[in-house]
């Protein structure tokens, strides 16, 4: 019989921590009895935390509620019947009985578990960048295509634009512009001179959002300029990577004042996409639709196979080089990221 390995020191400790969680989760999802609770009514969760969640209902009034463990997942936006608790002075008094018919869901792939809801009911995407750490039209490109698959209306927001001398600022709207021409909205934006807030809270105004982008682009600084009571807390660049520091640790809902709400979770910070099959992501270019299905050859990957009218597009200046360009990187790319026991 094989001996027991050793463990060190740091491994027992994380054996006992991971057990700690398991006890602790455990005791979580245990369901308030049905005398304690008052009659079932409307909800929206506005916070999610752990293996509890918060619930405002119509008036107004956040009840931190268990989810009854029928119940497959539950997220940020989620429309939902619950049970509020008749003790009010319990730190959780509630239960989510129902989680109603999703409008929209935004999806994030997870190595183990495959597709995760990550937010609910959500009308727009509103995908943050930034002039620092740098501009990249390729990740631009990589949420656009991710939007496009859960059908969610995207939104371009480049931040920080007080950095930009005039005639940078012109290079950037030049490389933009690609986007505006095929129909995107694109909103300009600085947390330091309110520039651009004004269209930013028009294009809030009455819809659920949610920013997406890479940490440091300044979602947390955005927030709080359009919501100072957030008080989000704001990470700095890394002077060794160049990147932002991740600051949001819990999903919530945010209200504002004129109507719309936003939320703010860190579970959409970044979409990998290598869940997709070719034929979705290809759909991801929207200006690539008109022309899918008249190549010459079914299985025509869009590179240099003849009688390919995509690249025949762009040879005539219909399709953008660059965007085709970044098509063909993300697709180099996705066999790569993608774990060896997934398939598509």
């Amino acid at each position: 019989m094989a001996k027991k390995p050793k463990l060190t020191h740091q491994q027992k400790r994380q054996v006992s921590d991971n057990r700690s969680r398991r006890i602790a989760n455990k005791k979580s999802t245990v369901d308030l009895d049905d005398a304690q609770l008052d009659e079932q009514q409307s909800g929206k969760v506005i916070g999610r935390f752990g293996k509890h969640a918060d619930v405002e209902d119509l008036h107004g009034v956040i009840h931190r509620c268990h989810i009854r463990r029928t119940i497959d997942s539950v997220v940020c936006g989620d429309d939902v019947l619950f049970r509020p608790g008749k003790d009010a002075v319990s730190t959780v008094a509630g239960v989510i009985e129902v989680v109603k018919d999703r409008k929209s869901v935004l999806t994030r792939p997870d190595y183990y578990d495959g597709l995760k809801p990550v937010a609910a009911n959500i009308d727009q995407i509103i995908i943050v960048s930034s002039v620092i750490p740098s501009l990249s039209l390729n990740i631009i490109d990589r949420y656009l295509v991710a939007s496009e698959d859960v059908e969610i209306t995207p939104v371009i927001l480049l931040n920080k634009v007080e950095l930009l001398n005039e005639q940078e600022r012109k290079l950037v709207e030049e490389q933009l512009d690609i986007y505006r021409k095929i129909g995107y909205q694109i909103v300009y934006t600085s947390c330091k001179t309110l520039c651009g807030m004004d269209e930013l809270s028009v294009c809030l105004k009455d819809k659920t959002s949610v920013f997406v982008g890479q940490s440091g682009v300044g979602k947390s600084s955005l927030i709080n300029a359009l919501l100072p009571e957030a008080d989000e807390a704001i990470g700095d660049i890394s002077d060794n990577s160049g990147l932002g520091q991740h600051t949001t640790t819990t999903a919530k809902l945010l209200h504002f004042e004129q109507g719309g709400t936003l939320i703010d979770s860190p579970g959409v910070r970044e979409f990998a996409l290598w869940h997709l099959p070719v034929e979705r992501l290809t759909y991801g270019f929207k200006e690539f639709r008109d022309y899918l299905g008249g190549c010459k050859f079914r299985d025509c990957k869009h590179a240099t196979d003849p009688g390919c009218i995509i690249r025949q597009a762009v040879e005539n200046g219909e399709i953008s080089a660059q965007r085709f360009e970044n098509y063909h990187k993300i697709l180099s790319n996705m066999d790569e990221l993608r774990p060896s026991h997934i398939k598509v």
